[in-house]
């Protein structure tokens, strides 16, 4: 086991300090930080619209004038959140290079618009044209990765056609917001011109536009892969290593993943909310928050909670349990991350990685065969009780019953570990009883001999 532990930190740390540190991916988990407040609103109006036995309720023509009317929430947000991500990486990563970071997103939102095709197709075999619209799926699932490879080349010419000054300089009376529009002028230009050459390029190719040739070039084998039960494992696994060695796994891991993940969601909610009767998607970003890894906190350790509740009998577990029980049920676990401690403790390698994969086989499994609707698309606050999410993500009670069977799978896989722990435990403090009891009998002795 030593040998194992100093291997993984010789070869695992350095490259995950790599990823930590990566202004990219650190860019790209602004970016979709940047979107959640909006996915959460879009979410709540697209969960209301689809609330079970509304139809009874209200009637088939009432529910679709309801769904009309609050269907613009989700449309102004989770459809077309490439254009989030694409503004709040073209931020985020402007100001890693300290330029100017307004006008650094600007330009990177219009850089994906430039490569963004003004025309749709409809009708029968698509072969009707309308000019003058952009798809919502161009701005959503479909242009994810375009806008993220976009961005990223954009930023970059932008900030070295700035670094290098090549910029016009305003007399020093002049306002500040005028000085720093008329600074950004020349970037601005040659970074877009540079984009529209693109664009131009891709007219003459048998794709007709970069959207296409990057979706079924890169984006859809890479999110054929992401969606396969063995990548999520391998990602499942790598997330609970780094965060046995104190790093933020789900971070790391999700600044690689989540594009693929967030395509796949949005693959599924646009299937949901046409009324499809099968989702796509098994694997999405809901799948991993929700029934894996992030159910009752990072590792589920929610269901260690309640092991620790039913078995412990040494005053440390028991004084952790009641610390972290309240946070667990809100799905935050640093209590117990740190307070167990699961950092570098070897004792509890093997369940911290084997219940998250055991759980991930078994959802994949329980959503594939139809025991379990995939999950909707639909984001649900973290901090929402297992249960509960488990219902919002799949729009289903059953989902809710699959988080309570993984809870309890988890609970038995650790059972026989929180055993040994909470015994090493009561053992020593049986000891530092015994030393304490030892030392004022000493300290008596010696009181009654000086009398």
């Amino acid at each position: 086991m030593e040998k194992f532990m100093n291997f993984l930190e010789k070869h695992l740390m350095p490259i995950a300090d790599k990823l930590n540190n990566n202004k990219y991916l650190s860019a790209l988990r602004d970016a979709f930080m940047l979107t959640l407040p909006l996915i959460i609103f879009g979410s709540v109006f697209v969960v209301i619209s689809n609330l079970p036995y509304l139809e009874k309720i209200l009637g088939e023509g009432r529910l679709n004038q309801l769904k009309n009317l609050l269907g613009a929430a989700s449309n102004a947000t989770m459809s077309i959140m490439t254009l989030f991500v694409v503004f709040g990486f073209g931020y985020s990563l402007s100001k890693k290079y300290k330029v100017e970071p307004v006008y650094g997103a600007a330009v990177a939102v219009s850089a994906f618009l430039l490569l963004t095709p003004f025309t749709m197709q409809y009708g029968e075999n698509a072969q009707d044209v309308v000019d003058g619209v952009i798809a919502l799926d161009r701005l959503g699932a479909k242009g994810m990765f375009v806008g993220i490879i976009s961005s990223i080349i954009a930023v970059e010419i932008y900030r070295i056609i700035v670094q290098k000054n090549w910029t016009i300089k305003m007399p020093a009376g002049v306002p500040d917001a005028v000085s720093r529009s008329f600074s950004s002028l020349i970037p601005a230009f040659i970074t877009l011109t540079f984009f529209l050459a693109v664009r131009i390029i891709f007219t003459f190719t048998p794709w007709g536009n970069i959207h296409d040739f990057i979706y079924q070039s890169i984006q859809a084998p890479l999110m054929k892969l992401g969606s396969g039960l063995g990548a999520t494992l391998i990602a499942i696994v790598f997330t609970q290593l780094l965060w046995f060695f104190g790093l933020h796994g789900q971070i790391i891991i999700n600044s690689v993943f989540d594009p693929i993940w967030r395509a796949l969601s949005l693959e599924n909610l646009q299937a949901f909310q046409s009324g499809a009767e099968k989702l796509p998607h098994i694997v999405t970003k809901q799948f991993m928050d929700t029934f894996t890894v992030g159910m009752g906190g990072t590792g589920m350790t929610l269901a260690v909670i309640v092991g620790i509740i039913i078995l412990a009998k040494s005053k440390q577990l028991k004084e952790l349990s009641k610390l972290a029980g309240p946070a667990g049920i809100f799905n935050v676990n640093e209590p117990v991350i740190f307070g167990l401690p699961i950092v570098l403790n070897s004792a509890i390698l093997i369940p911290w990685i084997l219940a998250p994969m055991v759980v991930t086989a078994v959802t994949y499994f329980a959503m594939a065969t139809g025991l379990v609707p995939p999950t909707t698309g639909v984001d649900v606050p973290w901090t929402v009780p297992i249960f509960f999410s488990g219902i919002l993500a799949t729009n289903s009670i059953a989902g809710g019953i699959l988080q309570l069977v993984n809870l309890a799978i988890v609970l038995i896989i650790w059972m026989p570990f929180i055993i040994m722990i909470d015994r090493q435990y009561h053992k020593s403090e049986k000891e530092a009883e015994k030393n304490n009891l030892e030392v004022r009998a000493n300290k008596n002795s010696k009181t009654i001999t000086s009398n």
